[in-house]
């Protein structure tokens, strides 16, 4: 590698000894590889400008030939001696390909279209100017880029060497593309809440906490929107959602990492009735936007999102698993099963947590098809509406696909009352031990219910999530661009 570097280094000293400047300040491109082969008709014999890094480089006397790629694919080049030329100056084109372009470069071509033999389209250049010299080699074509720790390190690389990486994030910019106008046609508006917070809420969650000099007061980046966004539910606002990133010093899984996106949308005078009718809707359009049909290919699970999803309770889907009514049973009683059952943590795990976890491993886990989990327990649901049916229960669902939380949302709490009650208890879990938990009440939120909030529905989406699913990615690293990593050991 740094013999390469080294030989590299000294062409581009080489080139500039010559009065050739190996890093350009602009070119002039004209059209996209992609577009020239799918219309070649129209290009046969038409000067084009392209421009891309060099992929392949292959060598026969006085004819090369190579391949570029630019964003929306590759595309050949031929270089000819007698006929491809190095602007501003006397440098014959071929010769000059063969010295001093090493694949990986970034180079512009000015040329005509035409087929080859074997009916590959190519640009026959009559110009060539290095644009970018590439100091480093590319790993070896053939087998390409499969390193785990250096895609997501290097993640350049990995856009450079696997076309499939750059179609997953161009996928991934045309999904949230979509979420957005479909929140902005169904009259919602788009807002931008604090991501520092003098103290966080809206999730169970440990924070990432630093410092601000000019305030001189400890902050905290924000879990989720939730209190800021209810905030403006009381100024006047009826529908208003916001796409962000938020963040929770927590560990990192397939399904967890700790700076992450979300949407939270809600909206005055609806519950989570409407959230649900929403969220079916978002997702069966969203397959057929992505995909073309209501159905996707999911490691080999076939998803369907049709309108209606399955709807099952969530207390009596987990007494059915349990043989009993899991809030009639003691915190004792709860460690035992999550023991049982192999929990990690079961026995310091507080009631509130160890309810959820256990609800996880034996309902959660196992459900395959889109379905809405409802009406969950009042003491996991701080800031969900009571049942205006079923005692100890809320007015939540959580969407679940294959195992997997995709949503979250509720019939709002809006009585200030129950609502400061409801956070003087989760302080009392905190003494007990629970870090997860808001050191203090928000009393900024609380005095603005006070002026009265409007009856509510309100969700949480997890983007990152939705895209692994309509991506086909496993890891959620697969699908954010620069995912943090421990520093490399020297």
């Amino acid at each position: 590698m740094s013999e390469e570097f080294e030989v590299r280094k000294e062409k581009v000293e080489q080139l500039r000894n010559s009065g050739i400047e190996p890093y350009q300040y602009k070119f002039l491109k004209t059209h996209e590889s992609k577009f020239i082969k799918e219309n070649f008709e129209e290009f046969e014999n038409k000067e084009v400008l392209i421009a891309g890094r060099l992929m392949t480089k292959r060598v026969f006397g006085k004819l090369s030939f190579a391949h570029i790629r630019d964003e929306s694919g590759d595309i050949q080049i031929a270089v000819q001696q007698g006929i491809t030329k190095v602007p501003g100056t006397d440098e014959d084109g071929s010769n000059f390909f063969k010295k001093f372009i090493d694949v990986g470069d970034i180079i512009g071509i000015k040329g005509k279209v035409f087929k080859t033999k074997t009916g590959e389209v190519t640009v026959l250049a009559e110009e060539l100017t290095l644009l970018s010299k590439c100091l480093k080699p590319l790993p070896e074509k053939w087998h390409g880029l499969k390193d785990k720790e250096i895609i997501y390190r290097e993640r350049y690389l990995d856009l450079i060497m696997n076309l499939e990486s750059r179609e997953v994030f161009k996928k991934r910019t045309k999904i949230i593309k979509f979420i957005r106008n479909f929140f902005d046609e169904k009259g919602f508006l788009e807002v931008e809440t604090p991501v520092l917070q003098p103290i966080y809420g809206g999730a169970f969650a440990k924070p990432f906490e630093t410092y601000s000099n000019a305030l001189d007061t400890k902050l905290y980046l924000r879990i989720a929107d939730e209190l800021y966004l209810k905030r403006l539910l009381v100024g006047g606002f009826e529908k208003v959602y916001e796409i962000s990133k938020d963040f929770r010093n927590e560990g990192i899984d397939r399904l967890h990492y700790p700076e992450f996106t979300m949407l939270e949308a809600y909206a005055s005078y609806w519950d989570y009735n409407d959230m649900m009718e929403l969220t079916e809707e978002l997702f069966e359009k969203l397959a057929i936007e992505i995909n073309g049909k209501e159905e996707l290919q999911y490691f080999g699970e076939t998803i369907s999102f049709k309108r209606p999803f399955k709807r099952i309770s969530y207390l009596d889907e987990l007494a059915s698993k349990l043989g009993k009514d899991p809030l009639s049973m003691s915190e004792k009683e709860l460690k035992e099963v999550g023991i049982e059952i192999g929990l990690k943590n079961a026995a310091k795990l507080p009631a509130t947590r160890l309810i959820d976890k256990i609800f996880d491993a034996l309902v959660a886990d196992h459900i395959k098809e889109p379905t809405f989990v409802i009406d969950h327990p009042a003491l996991i649901s701080p800031l969900a509406k009571k049942h205006r049916k079923f005692n100890g229960r809320v007015e939540r669902f959580e969407l679940f696909i294959l195992g997997v939380e995709f949503a979250n949302a509720f019939s709002e709490l809006n009585d200030p009352i129950d609502q400061r009650k409801r956070f003087e208890d989760q302080i009392k879990y905190r003494e007990a031990g629970d870090e997860e938990i808001p050191r203090e009440l928000d009393e900024d939120f609380l005095n603005a219910m006070e002026y009265g909030m409007p009856p509510a529905g309100g969700i949480g989406l997890g983007i990152d999530r939705i895209v692994m699913l309509f991506t086909g990615q496993y890891s959620i690293r697969d699908v954010i661009l620069f995912p943090q990593l421990k520093p490399k050991s020297e």
